[in-house]
């Protein structure tokens, strides 16, 4: 893998924590506590940003599914990683390991090409 590929699986380690963390917040804090309370007002800022940080991931992911050729299984197990609650955090540990693999193997291939 090139520095480019490895660098989009950073940004998509980026999104993949908070994206993770804002469905349960968005279901805790905006659906649980508009039943049970007077409290409304958090379900549409909450909904808006798990919007947000969703569609930014669901971007990122098909640019390292392009960047890195990954097989559709494994973009798809990603994707499915990002709409379990908290899904997003294993996904986030996977994507490390290979950020890892990626960057030493664009240094390895450089330090070649030198």
């Amino acid at each position: 893998m090139d520095i480019k590929t490895a660098s989009a699986l950073h940004r998509l380690r980026l999104v993949s924590v908070p994206e993770a963390l804002s469905f349960p917040a968005l279901l805790i804090f905006g659906s649980l506590l508009s039943r049970v309370s007077d409290i409304d007002y958090l379900l549409m800022p909450l909904g808006i940003l798990h919007a947000i940080l969703f569609m930014v991931y669901s971007v990122l992911l098909l640019d390292v599914w392009y960047k890195a050729k990954w097989p559709f299984k494994k973009a798809l197990f990603f994707f499915v990683l990002s709409v379990v609650p908290l899904g997003g955090l294993y996904g986030d540990k996977l994507l490390k390991r290979e950020e890892a693999d990626s960057v030493v193997a664009a240094r390895a291939r450089e330090a070649a090409q030198a």
